[in-house]
Parts: C-alpha cells; sequence; structure tokens
C-alpha cells in the first residue's frame, strides 16, 4: 500500500484501539469487504467485549469473493433499510466507505438506524480520487458532525491525522445516549470542541503552494542562466 495510503489507515487502526474494547452486545462492520484493517489483523479484534459481530457487504452475488465470512449480510446503504435491522445493533462501525456512494446522506441515515447507541464512521478528507466503482465525496468535520445531528445523534468525539504530505482522514464517534458515554468525551485527543476553529489541511495546502512556488522559482533560474 502506497504511504501516503497507509499513513492514515495505520493512524485510524490507532485510534478504533482507544475505544472499541469499550463496547458491548452486538456489533457490525458495514460494508466491510474481508474485515481486514491492512496490519494482518481483523476489525474483530478491536471489539473485544462485544458477544457478536457481523459484516455487512453489497450484494449477494459477491458471497465468496471475501472468504468464508461468518455472520454475513448482505446490504445496500442506497436502499430503505428494512425495519427488522433497526436498531439491530449496539456499535456500528463504517471505514471509508461512504465516499464511495452517491447518495451519501441516505447511507449515513441507515448506518444510524442500524444503531441503538454508537455508530463509529472513518472518512477521507483530503486523499486523491481512488477506485472503480465510484468515489464521489470528501468530508470535514463540521459536515460529519452535521450528518450525526440530521440523524438525531451526538457526536462526541472525533479527530484527524494532519500530515504535511499524506491522505487525511476522520475518525468520529456518534451516540443515542450520550450521558453513557463520558469516558470518549474526554478522550484527550478529542478535537470536538475546535471543529469551528481547526484549520485541517492547512499544512498539506501551505505545502503544495510552496513547492509549486519552490518549482517555477527553479525553472525560471536555469532560463535566466541560459
Amino acid at each position: 500500500m502506497d504511504k501516503k495510503f497507509r499513513v492514515p489507515r495505520v493512524w485510524s487502526n490507532r485510534e478504533l484501539e482507544k475505544f472499541g474494547h469499550l463496547f458491548s452486545g452486538k456489533g457490525v462492520n458495514v460494508s466491510g469487504w474481508k474485515d481486514i484493517d491492512k496490519e494482518g489483523k481483523k476489525y474483530r479484534d478491536y471489539f473485544s467485549n462485544i458477544s457478536e459481530y457481523w459484516i455487512t457487504n453489497y450484494k449477494s452475488e459477491a458471497r465468496g469473493f471475501q472468504g468464508d465470512q461468518e455472520n454475513e449480510i448482505f446490504l445496500d446503504l442506497e436502499e430503505d433499510l428494512d425495519e427488522s435491522m433497526y436498531s439491530k445493533f449496539d456499535v456500528v462501525f463504517n471505514h471509508t466507505v461512504l465516499e464511495h456512494i452517491f447518495d451519501v446522506n441516505k447511507a449515513f441515515e441507515n448506518l444510524c438506524k442500524l444503531s441503538n447507541d454508537i455508530v463509529i464512521v472513518v472518512v477521507p478528507f483530503l486523499q486523491e480520487q481512488h477506485a472503480e466503482y465510484g468515489d464521489y465525496w470528501r468530508f470535514t468535520p463540521l459536515a460529519v458532525e452535521k450528518l450525526f445531528q440530521k440523524n438525531n445523534m451526538d457526536m462526541i468525539y472525533i479527530n484527524y491525522n494532519d500530515a504535511s504530505d499524506d491522505s487525511i482522514y476522520i475518525f468520529a464517534i456518534g451516540t443515542k445516549n450520550k450521558d453513557k458515554w463520558n469516558k470518549i468525551q474526554t478522550e484527550s485527543t478529542n478535537q470536538i470542541k475546535v471543529i469551528n476553529k481547526f484549520m485541517l489541511g492547512t499544512r498539506v495546502i501551505k505545502n503544495s503552494f510552496f513547492d509549486t512556488i519552490k518549482t517555477k522559482i527553479f525553472y525560471s533560474f536555469k532560463r535566466l542562466k541560459r
């Protein structure tokens, strides 16, 4: 995996390690494909205290391409969610999927309907276009907060890597039971109080700007020397 993609992926794994063990009951990785974290583990391993773990994937026609998945459900996030799936899980996890779904509002609504409490999302803020199956959206912290609010959930945690030359991911947690999760809200890396002020991506944009200027100066100087 290219470094600029690997760095945020590993970073988001470290974020999940902080919180995965806090949750109990039923968990689901939505559109989880093979449930792999790209570091040799399964995402299931992060949720050490849940009693059941499920995976959803897009189409039943793809059954088997992910290997022999246990507790697999086929679910199109752009379609109406069957009422039997409402509040089926205590924690819903969704990693870098939403950018590939055009009707992202419907998809986010379905994630929230699946959960009776916690929704964890990882989405790209800054990343080049990728994937042959569609790549439509990038998200700001304020957009993620608004999506939770629109679905009657409180965003209680948000963080983001902001490296100088790597892709930037956002890791966020929403809940339907805010009073229950003070431990998450008081985590030292929680950036929720500064998302209106924090200029996410500034370093990347600034570096790109100055790199362009330096390149232009370099070639102008070469022409002058001739």
